[in-house]
């Protein structure tokens, strides 16, 4: 399905609305703000009137039924990415839902198929498969300039905060967010691996929760094979000495080494030395993707992450957390 504009409404206007995705679905050409919604009504006209959004509700139904809205933005926790995006779907409206996509991947695929037989299009915000520094790193290495990829290493360490085990932080209340901050910050490397060097197999987990501080895990390990068949180790820790953020993947003649989250420069090592690439992020973080998404909405070009792509890091996190799910639902 096409559309001319794509008019938005937002299911929930909270934090990550307001630089990292916000701004740009407002912006981009082609497409604007109609309307939002949170349940906190006070707070849903706050967000309205400062963004200078017309129309603003207290309930999802009836910004789904707005007859302006043609496409609909699901920026709640994932335990209603499911419920939102189905019935956006069935309502005929393209829908954007925040990552991770649903809280396990059958989640994921319920979604999938009413997409399927609907022939309306959802779309992730795993947004990092448009910045401009993940598209350098792709394009060196679909260039041959590591050669053939053999091995990728990733680690992301952060120190325990206090916050993280408050009962009112839902990113580590597994009932809402799925996990903890391995679902929440995790899996924007596995799907990032995912599109650089294709769909993770061989996928093998560990997870505890070594600090005790919540019910979610906050440590977890794993191994696994790419699509391009590199071999895989990546560890995350949430309750470390420092922080720690880096990616290296290692081919046969040559090394990139970048970061998922922090705002660093991609490094390519050959036999010939050291070459850098400075490519900052964006103001609001989210535009690349979401400039890509509106064009393929208006028929003008395609999106580097759907539902598709984004149920295959689901799937993955499911098998890295099945055996500690397990354990703590006993």
């Amino acid at each position: 399905m096409y559309l001319d504009n794509v008019v938005w409404g937002f299911i929930g206007c909270g934090s990550v609305t307001e630089k990292k995705s916000g701004p740009a679905l407002a912006s981009t050409p082609g497409s604007r703000v109609a309307a939002v919604m949170r349940r906190n009504a006070a707070l849903a006209e706050d967000y309205a009137q400062r963004h200078a959004i017309p129309r603003w509700y207290a309930d999802a139904d009836a910004l789904i039924a707005d007859p302006e809205v043609n496409a609909v933005y699901v920026a709640t926790p994932p335990s209603t990415h499911m419920q939102y995006a189905l019935q956006a779907i069935a309502a005929g409206k393209p829908v954007y839902i925040e990552k991770p996509m649903a809280m396990d991947h059958d989640e994921c695929q319920r979604i999938i198929a009413a997409s399927a037989r609907s022939g309306v299009p959802v779309f992730v915000a795993y947004y990092r498969r448009a910045l401009p520094r993940f598209a350098q790193v792709k394009q060196l290495l679909d260039s041959g300039a590591i050669g053939t990829a053999r091995s990728v290493r990733a680690t992301l360490h952060r120190p325990h905060s206090v916050n993280a085990a408050s009962p009112d932080f839902w990113r580590t209340n597994p009932a809402i967010a799925g996990g903890g901050l391995f679902v929440d910050l995790g899996s924007h490397t596995l799907d990032l691996l995912d599109h650089l060097l294709g769909p993770l197999t061989d996928v093998r987990g560990l997870a505890s929760s070594l600090s005790g501080a919540y019910p979610a895990e906050d440590s977890v390990s794993m191994c696994f094979r790419t699509g391009t068949g590199a071999h895989g180790i990546a560890q995350w820790s949430f309750c470390a000495f420092r922080r720690q953020d880096e990616i290296e993947i290692t081919g046969d003649r040559g090394q990139l080494r970048f970061a998922t989250f922090e705002d660093v420069p991609v490094e390519l090592e050959t036999e010939a030395g050291v070459q850098t690439f400075d490519l900052p992020n964006p103001p609001s973080i989210q535009q690349p993707l979401i400039a890509a998404l509106v064009d393929e909405l208006r028929g003008n070009g395609h999106s580097p992450s759907n539902g598709i792509s984004a149920a295959r890091t689901s799937a993955v996190i499911d098998q890295v957390l099945q055996a500690y799910r397990t354990r703590q639902s006993r």
